[in-house]
């Protein structure tokens, strides 16, 4: 089958999401983050791991989607942000955050591991979620469109090739994990 033949087949990107969706939660799983301690040490600053999962996630990630986007592989879809959206989307990861102690990756592997605690805040996802799409056209049209970005990118805005700002976010990236090593963190 074809890349062109994937894109197009519903099933198939059903399939494929459902796989990349259960090697992600396994990854999760594994790296610890789905423990609520690891968490915990993170927001206490005295355990590093969900920054080194995140950062090593964003570069394999960055990589990967402007690699296949080279290819011609995919076609990227940007949504303009906002302040509005920005400052609200924040308010809302950081109240589940602060409430549940989990981000919502995390969560869902955590209720893959039995934990019920997550499985709780997962029934809390799911309400908040309803909750925003009920609310979302009064939203729209009041806060999530105010102080709309300049640019759809930040290559857009800075005015350079995407290759070149991926180059630069994975040197930094990999210096920080260099020394978050270096220090035992």
């Amino acid at each position: 089958m074809t890349f062109d033949a994937l894109r197009s087949n519903k099933n198939a990107q059903i399939v494929l999401g459902l796989f990349f969706g259960i090697i992600f939660g396994f990854l999760l799983q594994k790296s610890g983050v789905t423990e609520y301690g690891v968490i915990l040490g993170q927001l206490l600053l005295t355990d590093f791991t969900v920054v080194k999962v995140m950062l090593s996630a964003i570069i394999v990630g960055m990589i990967g989607v402007y690699a296949m986007k080279a290819a011609g592989l995919v076609n990227l879809h940007y949504k303009v942000g906002s302040i509005g959206a920005t400052i609200i989307g924040g308010l809302i990861f950081g109240a589940g955050f602060a409430i549940l102690g989990y981000c919502p990756g995390t969560v869902a592997g955590a209720v893959g591991s039995g934990a019920v605690d997550a499985l709780i805040g997962m029934i809390g996802i799911v309400i908040g979620a309803g909750v925003f799409a009920r609310l979302y056209p009064r939203l729209n049209r009041t806060i999530l469109n105010r102080g709309v970005f300049p640019a759809e990118t930040i290559p857009e805005l800075i005015g350079v090739r995407p290759m070149i700002v991926v180059a630069g976010v994975a040197v930094l990236i990999v210096g920080v994990l260099y020394l978050l090593n270096f220090a035992g963190l």
